[in-house]
């Protein structure tokens, strides 16, 4: 069965963006870069993978899961097709249409239809964010692999908007870099 893995930054007070939603905070250099190029090469947009070098290449995912506040990011400035090499699944109760034809909206039941993506054959699923997104589907994720930045903001969007239950991880992998950023692989403890 495949796996729903959120893969997210995050700052280390818990923050995956300001509260208008951007980003820039983050890091955007450092020894770390390699390595998550080598092993996520399908979550760098694809405008960006043709830019840095980046072959376009699944080695772990074949679908991805954004609300819309995350995939607008990309659409305000021209992005319909983030990530063409996925399967992409918006989740929005206020768009209409897609705005491009390899995007598929969800409005409704999305713990549902996570249930029977994750029933079908290929590789995991790619929890994108954001943090409300990541709050109701919280009992349909089995992993997070959190690129904890070495930096704070004091507010934001968290990891989850929203309440969900005390739930215990488990450290699968983890690495530590130079630069104070970390790589952490959990396993969900439903």
């Amino acid at each position: 069965m495949r796996k729903v893995k959120y893969y997210l930054a995050c700052t280390v007070d818990g923050f995956i963006a300001r509260e208008n939603g951007s980003f820039n905070f983050f890091p955007m250099e450092g020894e770390h870069f390699a390595d998550l190029f080598d092993s996520f090469p399908e979550t760098i947009p694809a405008n960006l993978q043709e830019a840095l070098g980046i072959p376009a290449e699944n080695k772990q995912f074949d679908a991805v899961l954004m609300g819309r506040k995350t995939y607008e990011v990309g659409l305000n400035v021209g992005v319909t097709n983030p990530y063409p090499s996925l399967k992409q699944y918006v989740f929005s109760r206020t768009m209409e249409a897609s705005p491009d034809e390899n995007i598929q909206l969800v409005s409704d039941n999305p713990v549902a239809l996570v249930q029977e993506l994750k029933k079908e054959s290929g590789k995991d699923i790619w929890l994108c964010g954001g943090g409300a997104l990541a709050a109701t589907l919280f009992s349909e994720i089995d992993e997070m692999i959190v690129k904890l930045n070495p930096v704070v903001i004091g507010a934001g969007i968290p990891l989850f908007s929203g309440a969900i239950e005390p739930t215990n991880l488990e450290l699968a992998d983890r690495k530590i870099y130079s630069n104070g950023f970390m790589l952490l692989h959990y396993r969900v403890k439903h």
